[in-house]
């Protein structure tokens, strides 16, 4: 399996991390964004958004870095990463969207602005941020992993750009449970880093 990959996107990590904590081996292509290659003829004809991450598995080729690791995951012999199970696969899921939805416009903005320049609203990145981070503090007092009892594909999605956070300007000091989640996500057994977070 290929990844077409940038090395300093969250979106890209999340795939990268799950691919090591399951033992998936990928193939990653590097994808120059600054240069533009994203928005080639070649790369336009795999994602028409001009967006990384990109998988091709043979025949097939899918965009979007939750798409991704749903279906990494169901082609992993370890099932515990994405449930059988419909009401589990819909907590899973539920999360998947929190990191494809709040933490995108809130933490994940407020680093764009911040480490890259982005000519975004950083009030309105602050705004979802700071309604965001209390709910999921809240959530990591009462249970260990955000979807189940265990890690799962959830933890991977969220994990990236709520641990960069305090590349966009995002205090992360009054979130203790959040803290100790990063530390449990960073002691699974072959977890790497990314550029910013080692």
């Amino acid at each position: 399996m290929r990844l077409y990959d940038l090395d300093v996107s969250g979106n890209c990590y999340k795939v990268r991390l799950f691919a090591a904590l399951s033992g998936t081996t990928l193939d990653l292509v590097p994808v120059d964004l600054a240069a533009g290659t994203h928005h080639s003829a070649a790369f336009h004809a795999l994602n028409p958004f001009d967006e990384v991450p990109v998988l091709e598995d043979g025949s097939l080729v899918l965009r979007d870095s939750q798409a991704i690791l749903i279906y990494l995951a169901g082609k992993s012999r370890d099932r515990s990463w994405w449930p059988q199970e419909p009401a589990a696969q819909a907590t899973v899921a539920e999360w998947l969207s929190v990191a494809a939805g709040e933490i995108r416009n809130g933490p994940n903005a407020a680093r764009l602005i911040r480490k890259f320049g982005y000519l975004l609203d950083m009030a309105d990145a602050l705004r979802w941020t700071n309604r965001l981070l209390p709910i999921l503090e809240s959530h990591l007092h009462a249970q260990d992993w955000f979807a189940l009892d265990r890690p799962t594909i959830a933890d991977c999605a969220l994990f990236p750009y709520l641990a960069l956070a305090p590349e966009g300007g995002i205090d992360l000091t009054p979130y203790p449970a959040l803290r100790r989640w990063f530390s449990r996500v960073r002691a699974l057994p072959n977890f790497i880093g990314m550029p910013g977070l080692g």
